[in-house]
């Protein structure tokens, strides 16, 4: 049998990490190893129709999907491009406003000088989206551009119960055809494995948890001068009123009461290291939009690697979900694990 270079770097990579060696990982990475045609050391990347150019890689939060594609994005050496499907969908969005004719064929002849798109955290929750991902994709897979795509949802499912889905069917059925659809599943969530204590997490909100929450935050910016920041987004402005070379708090309303989304929160994460949320409720069907946001904020601050601090209503194991976000809320949940574990000091 073929020695596989690539299972032999991320069994290395495990070890130095100290990280369980798990066999549904390193089937992955044997999934795709093959994936990537490999020769003398060179990825060679064919054009023929029935060849799958889309490694979907879907699972539950904490079983190291996006853990498995950074290292696999990392040791292949080609042109390639990563980014989160928030960002990717927001550069898409910006461009098409730039260049009105043709904006499609014109972005993916951009895209085109890569031979890998990486996309973490495809999710997609408004119409916007929905209704142009099936041409965009389709305009990819034309030019024989390989995608990774990592997700928490299966493709049936996406935007699932979404405003007129029958626009969004053709773009399923595309990436379905073009894809090679993988479940990771694992019995536990390394993120929660990791963390036993959760000293950045105070519940339930009272007057108790609000003085510690505001003593540590003087205890964090002590010395740091006060400063008002105002981000300009597109002509809208958001202000920062609480700025300490980085570090700062929000009540939860103000981030996710208003119509904000995931350009204004990877705005706000570009110049923040350390972000108190305070206020945060339970969530169920009655306050859904600003579930959406806040699973959008969090993605943003993870991928931005931004240490936090929060009051919540309840524990982190008990902030509840409407129905229709319950499945990619538990990858929020999760990563707010982390995010507020002492453990994970980014700043």
């Amino acid at each position: 049998m073929k020695k596989s270079f690539l299972k032999d770097s991320f069994l290395k990579f495990c070890e130095e990490k100290k990280f369980e060696k798990n066999n549904r990982q390193i089937e992955i990475i044997d999934l795709l190893n093959n994936f990537i045609k490999q020769k003398k050391n060179l990825f060679n990347f064919f054009s023929k129709s029935k060849e799958k150019l889309c490694f979907y890689l879907y699972g539950g939060v904490g079983f190291g999907k996006t853990m498995i594609f950074n290292h696999f994005y990392n040791y292949i050496n080609i042109p390639k491009q990563r980014s989160h499907f928030n960002e990717f969908m927001i550069n898409f969005h910006d461009f098409r406003h730039k260049h009105k004719s043709n904006s499609i064929t014109k972005f993916v002849r951009e895209l085109k000088k890569n031979k890998l798109i990486y996309l973490d955290e495809l999710q997609v929750t408004n119409i916007v989206d929905a209704m142009i991902l099936g041409k965009l994709f389709e305009t990819i897979f034309s030019e024989n551009i390989k995608i990774l795509i990592t997700s928490n949802i299966k493709i049936d499912d996406l935007y699932k119960d979404g405003l007129q889905r029958e626009q969004f069917l053709p773009f399923i059925s595309i990436i379905k055809q073009n894809s090679i659809q993988k479940e990771l599943i694992i019995d536990e969530d390394y993120r929660k494995l990791e963390s036993k204590k959760f000293q950045r997490a105070f519940y339930p909100i009272n007057e108790k948890n609000s003085f510690k929450i505001n003593q540590l935050f003087r205890k964090l910016t002590k010395n740091k001068r006060k400063q008002k920041i105002t981000l300009n987004i597109k002509g809208r402005k958001f202000i920062i009123n609480d700025f300490y070379d980085g570090i700062t708090k929000f009540d939860f309303r103000y981030l996710c009461d208003n119509n904000l989304g995931a350009e204004d929160y990877i705005k706000i994460s570009d110049r923040c290291k350390f972000i108190v949320i305070k206020n945060i409720p339970i969530f169920n069907d009655e306050n859904v939009n600003q579930q959406q946001r806040f699973i959008t904020l969090i993605d943003i601050l993870y991928e931005k690697k931004i240490s936090l601090m929060v009051s919540i209503e309840k524990s982190l194991e008990n902030l509840g979900s409407s129905k229709r976000l319950s499945i990619p809320f538990k990858r929020t949940s999760s990563r707010l694990f982390e995010l507020t574990s002492p453990d994970n000091n980014f700043f």
